[in-house]
């Protein structure tokens, strides 16, 4: 993966957006002393080398019906039906986040789930017939905390 050479501007317009991705760029221009047009075209520059991949708002799964969350830990029968296994993981609703892993799992995943019957469901009915070794479930009773990437990236010269 590149990195990229950023500069303290790009910095407080990141730190600025990640903290509130609605924020109005007139907001952060006043704030950075630059124009509306200067942050828009520095965003711009950012989201085209990648390195602002969107933005998003965060739900409340349980607000919306889904009162499970799981981690599933997945063993593959050959690390060749990775990519299949992830093209079909893709595929289902509940399936939110996908990762490729050392250690013990193949692959780690997380699903939200109605409820603990709804997740049964998803494994059988979803999960098993993509000719999975084995999985193994982490029930995720309550998230402790989630936080954003640090933005730390300017080297301070003294």
């Amino acid at each position: 993966m590149a990195h990229h050479e950023l500069d303290e501007l790009d910095e407080k317009i990141l730190r600025m957006i990640v903290d509130n991705a609605r924020i109005p760029f007139l907001e952060v221009a006043r704030a950075c002393g630059v124009s509306g047009a200067a942050i828009h075209q520095r965003v711009q520059k950012l989201s085209g080398l990648g390195v602002i991949k969107g933005s998003e708002f965060l739900l409340d799964a349980e607000k919306i019906g889904y009162e499970t969350c799981a981690y599933v830990g997945i063993f593959l029968t050959s690390p060749s039906t990775f990519e299949y296994v992830v093209k079909e993981l893709e595929k289902i609703p509940e399936v939110v986040e996908c990762y490729y892993t050392t250690g013990q799992y193949d692959v780690l995943i997380k699903v939200f789930a109605k409820n603990n019957k709804d997740l049964l469901r998803i494994i059988h009915t979803e999960l098993q017939p993509l000719g999975l070794s084995r999985t193994e479930t982490l029930i995720c009773f309550k998230e402790g905390f989630r936080k954003k990437l640090p933005i730390q990236f300017i080297e301070k010269k003294e």
